[in-house]
């Protein structure tokens, strides 16, 4: 059939280095994609292009969108889901949680006692000069001692599949609300293809958390408040807000809505004031206590920090998390968990170079084109140079900027993300996906949600993903150990009619590397 050659001409025209999550060869899937190859093949383009529609059609109506260049459009979601098996989530569930542990002993001793600075695992000016060191948060240290209730590990599967941590998300992790109504929209759209496949589940995300933030609050507080707070309307991820706020069954709130007194919070209603114990923020640290931060912050509430330091109120995030986001500070992450952990990374890093020794600064300097180069504090794709495609402007830009404040800049290794199929226009094209798996953490078990946000950068040979810069979205499928029977094919199919099952086991092994490659 049409979409099946289609399918086909994926591999052939993907002329990168990149690891085909799909091919193992030309028109070959690989076992763990047979059945969604088969069912695939069933479509005709023009009938693809008509679903996608109707997925855009339906995050229209539902409000799911984001802020794209002052303009609200629904986020792209593309037709062909990306499919993990139950051996490599297990293993990637594992490393998640893993270095989620390690983070959290991390910040706990860089706002406590300290031990990495005296062991010399880290220099102490890396952390302090880090642009999201914050003073602020030493004394407000959690109850449960959780810092990181939420965070969103972002990898990248290299060119021989292996997955590799890119960057870590503790501070404000976005975009769980597009994992789950990714879902809800493709199972409306695309039913038969879930018949064929048993897929974990995504929706247990919101009580997790509600427990987690629950779990978070002040001792003897029998029925803990929760809250989440939000900039606003005008923030670029408030469908999220409201989104977990409504299946938490909590208020979503704003600055306004808050007030300290006494070092407690007070929520604002129509019944008068109740105490709230627990605040989900989704403000930045800079913005959230006019008192301690910014002064001219009219999202924030004043008097927030005291409250947090009396012990009153968590906040969760955590104050000063974002010191552990610091691309400089990524490149300990290795150490902290042989350190805290005793164990050896389960995930790699990508291979990333300190631009502040002096040596490696001046090799990165005299080879820029071979390189990505990495503000420590960007965000959303923002400042990150790949020197393989910049003009020599941006070279010369660039250069001056390291050279200016080496501290602020990282080198990586380029690395060919991955490719999967994807519908552009009418036609299936390759085009470079990561991963970023959302975890909570309650105190007692870091909690890895079954999939993630599988973003798509939809141009041509682009490697920065990010919605901000024009990227997409794919539902992750993340399949269970027991195979479910192909059916039989229409007449026409040709010899993608009726595909061999793999066995469980098979599944499993082909889902990261093959073992005829």
């Amino acid at each position: 059939m049409a979409s099946v050659a289609l399918m086909r001409m994926v591999f052939d025209d993907d002329s990168s280095a990149a690891w085909n999550e799909m091919f193992s060869a030309p028109g070959r899937p690989r076992p763990i994609y047979e059945r969604l190859f088969a069912e695939l093949g069933r479509y005709q383009p023009s009938e693809l292009r008509q679903r996608s529609e109707q997925l855009a059609r339906t995050f229209t109506d539902r409000g799911v969108t984001f802020a794209h260049s002052g303009e609200e459009r629904p986020f792209p979601l593309d037709v062909v889901p990306r499919l993990v098996g139950a051996l490599e989530w297990d293993l990637l569930s594992r490393g998640i949680a893993q270095r989620v542990r390690a983070l959290e002993a991390f910040l706990a001793d860089v706002y406590g006692e300290g031990r990495v600075f005296d062991e010399g695992l880290i220099p102490r000016s890396v952390v302090t000069s880090s642009p999201h060191f914050c003073r602020a948060g030493v004394g407000t240290d959690p109850p449960n001692g959780v810092r990181i209730a939420v965070s969103g590990i972002d990898l990248v599967r290299d060119e021989e599949g292996r997955f590799r941590v890119l960057e870590d998300n503790v501070r404000i992790p976005s975009g769980v609300s597009y994992v789950i109504e990714n879902r809800r929209a493709m199972t409306q759209t695309f039913a038969s293809l879930f018949s064929d496949h048993r897929v974990h589940p995504v929706d247990a995300y919101p009580a997790h958390l509600f427990s987690a933030l629950r779990s978070a609050a002040p001792p003897g507080v029998a029925e803990p408040v929760v809250v989440v707070l939000s900039p606003g309307v005008h923030n670029a991820a408030y469908f999220e807000h409201v989104l977990l706020a409504r299946m938490m069954g909590v208020e979503l709130v704003e600055g306004r809505d808050l007030l300290c007194r006494s070092n407690h919070v007070y929520m604002r209603t129509t019944n008068g004031e109740r105490g709230v114990h627990v605040i989900y923020r989704r403000v930045d640290d800079d913005w959230l206590d006019p008192l301690q931060f910014r002064p001219d912050s009219v999202i924030g509430v004043a008097g927030l920090v005291n409250s947090a330091r009396a012990g009153n109120v968590v906040i969760a995030n955590g104050l000063g998390n974002g010191v552990a986001d610091d691309k400089l500070v990524y490149t300990y992450v290795p150490s902290f968990i042989r350190f805290y952990l005793g164990e050896e990374p389960l995930i790699d890093n990508v291979e990333t170079y300190r631009l502040s020794d002096p040596e490696v600064c001046a090799d990165v300097l005299a080879r820029l084109d071979a390189f990505v180069l990495k503000p420590v504090d960007g965000s959303g794709g923002k400042g990150i140079v790949i020197g393989s495609q910049a003009d020599e402007e941006t070279l010369a830009a660039v250069r001056d900027a390291i050279v200016t404040s080496p501290r602020n800049w990282v080198a990586q290794r380029p690395v060919a993300l991955s490719t999967h199929p994807t519908l552009v226009g009418d036609q299936v094209r390759p085009r470079h996906i990561d991963l970023r798996p959302f975890a909570v953490n309650d105190g007692h078990d870091v909690w890895v949600l079954p999939g993630g946000l599988t973003r798509v950068a939809l141009g041509e040979g682009e490697l920065v993903v990010n919605s901000s810069r024009g990227g997409g979205s794919k539902d992750t499928w993340v399949l269970n150990d027991l195979a479910v029977p192909l059916r039989e094919s229409p007449v026409g199919a040709g010899s993608l009619g009726r595909v061999a099952v793999a066995s469980p086991r098979q599944n499993d092994a082909y889902a990261g590397r093959d073992s005829d490659q």
